[in-house]
């Protein structure tokens, strides 16, 4: 592959006209990396991707790849490749033909052209349909030939625009597996655009989460899922609830909080103020239901109803509803649910062990 794919976006802005899609924002995405863009539509996460390719220019700011500010280069002569969402493979050409297309446009002599195409379908597992069409292949088989088509040409970075958005969830998984290994393999820099929690969680060492054109967290996918820095963060990436309680005191072991009847405590976070609101999280899975308050709950407790059970295979999703009407999301495995099933309209107190409080920004 070719050169240093380390990339870095310095006070990188895009306007259309007066509106900011992109606004002032840094990143840096270190060589070698698998970095995924999350956040809902119009965060702005396509937009950054499509300034990296080059298919939109910067408004404002620098991009740096390796060592080059390629801030005013063509899309050419940048070292990148881009995967679009709708493959856009050429439906006159043969599979083959399809991959070695940026070679031809190289200069590349006809046999060096098939033998790399032959060699780079062999690496996505696609050489027995090297003589189709793309009209001949199902939608996981053209993912591969437009994954084979952008790789071929060695690029240091590779460019991917929602690409699994189209495929059943069963493709998805796989062609999850797939990325990751060619990723691996190649050892380029990846930078992934994606809507999906999951995929992003999967896929990728550094994950960056996007809101209104602006980078609200970056992280490791474990920092992102289980430290998120705000209620959007926490919310948007799922797998926790959110409690809110006053501050009543604080010290070095921690801080005490005050939800109405109940207490929760915070050990470690020492920043409380007297009179303060603070929210904090709890993942899905960590929030127990028992009858009476274990010893283990420590101040982390509160009484509930339940109102919804779901069956979804492995897990159990279990709706609990406050006096005051806050609902409760709980995560059970399916072996858990069968040792303790709840039915709805069950009263229940919730409980947690402190130290599984992540208090937000």
């Amino acid at each position: 592959m070719k050169g240093n794919g380390a990339i870095e976006l310095i006070a990188v802005s895009k306007f259309y006209g007066s509106t900011q899609a992109v606004k002032s924002i840094d990143l840096q995405i270190p060589a070698g990396a698998y970095c995924c863009l999350i956040g809902p539509s119009g965060c702005g996460k396509s937009t950054t991707l499509r300034m990296i390719a080059g298919h939109e220019v910067i408004s404002e700011g620098d991009l740096l790849i390796g060592d080059r500010n390629v801030t005013e280069l063509p899309p050419v002569k940048r070292g990148t490749a881009m995967m679009f969402q709708n493959y856009a493979l050429f439906p006159h050409m043969t599979c083959a033909e399809n991959v070695a297309f940026g070679l031809k446009m190289q200069g590349v002599s006809p046999s060096d052209r098939k033998d790399r195409a032959k060699e780079m379908l062999a690496r996505v597992q696609m050489e027995q349909f090297a003589d189709r069409k793309p009209d001949q292949l199902s939608g996981g088989q053209q993912q591969r030939i437009a994954l084979a088509r952008s790789l071929i040409t060695e690029p240091s970075v590779l460019l991917l625009d929602e690409p699994l958005s189209a495929l059943d969830p069963f493709l998805r998984a796989r062609m999850r597996d797939e990325l990751r290994r060619l990723q691996q393999e190649l050892g380029i820099t990846f930078v992934h655009v994606t809507h999906a929690q999951d995929e992003a969680l999967a896929l990728s060492d550094m994950v960056v989460v996007m809101e209104d054109g602006i980078i609200r967290q970056k992280g490791t996918p474990q920092e992102i899922f289980n430290q998120p820095r705000s209620r959007f963060i926490a919310n948007f990436m799922g797998g926790q609830n959110i409690f809110k309680g006053t501050v009543s005191e604080s010290g070095p072991a921690g801080t005490l909080l005050a939800r109405g009847p109940d207490s929760f405590f915070l050990p470690g976070f020492a920043d409380g103020k007297a009179g303060e609101e603070l929210e904090f999280t709890i993942r899905t899975d960590l929030i127990g239901l028992d009858e009476t308050a274990p010893q283990e709950a420590q101040n982390g407790q509160i009484p509930v109803e339940i109102t919804t059970v779901e069956y979804l295979g492995l897990w159990v999703r279990i709706v609990a509803t406050t006096s005051d009407g806050k609902e409760i999301t709980l995560m059970k495995t399916e072996s858990e649910f069968r040792q303790a099933p709840v039915r709805r309209q069950d009263k229940f107190i919730a409980y947690w062990k402190p130290e599984h409080a992540h208090v937000l920004a």
